[in-house]
């Protein structure tokens, strides 16, 4: 029994019955499987971003995002007048997250592919593209990049996933992909 102590002290000395090694067998050709797996889905199965990180300045961001943001922008949305922005496909997309807004709308064409920056101009946030398995740590002073193709239309929801205050519950934004 395991409560007690082994009769014999050096136990590892003892042979191993078969059903153990049929045990450990089966777990050492599944910890293989998974670990051959994560490479596989990554480059084949597109399942994880390849993202690149540099460091930048809070407020240069914001600046960056504000002009990139007045460029590009085809209407507003809401009360608040919240910019809804219309890159040119095969662009760069910029949204930053602060409390307690992803900012601004972006709207996509379908089938383009678009570098996304990310970065957050006050605390940490999440990036979760609803309902896609996309989910970044978004650090201030940090710009996250990453490379999205939409291959859907429609409206996709963008939440902040990681707890960054009393309105973390509010924090959401939209992504408009529209057909060619």
């Amino acid at each position: 029994m395991s409560i007690f102590p082994p009769q014999k002290r050096i136990w590892w000395n003892e042979p191993i019955e078969k059903s153990e090694v049929m045990w450990i067998t089966i777990a050492f050709v599944w910890a293989l499987v998974m670990f051959f797996m994560m490479p596989y889905w990554h480059l084949v199965g597109e399942q994880n971003l390849s993202n690149e990180a540099y460091k930048i300045k809070p407020e240069v961001y914001g600046e960056k995002v504000e002009a990139w943001a007045e460029q590009y922008k085809v209407r507003e949305e809401g009360d608040t007048g919240i910019p809804v922005v219309r890159p040119p496909a095969g662009g760069d997309v910029y949204m930053l997250g602060r409390l307690w807004e992803w900012w601004p709308i972006v709207e996509l064409e379908e089938g383009q592919s678009y570098r996304f920056h990310l970065s957050s101009v006050d605390w940490q946030h999440g990036f979760s593209l609803l309902p896609e398995n996309i989910n970044i740590s978004v650090h201030p002073g940090y710009e996250m990049i990453f490379t999205v193709k939409p291959n859907s239309s429609g409206e996709f929801g963008v939440i902040c996933n990681e707890f960054c205050g009393i309105g973390h519950h509010t924090m959401v934004g939209k992504i408009y992909v529209v057909d060619k």
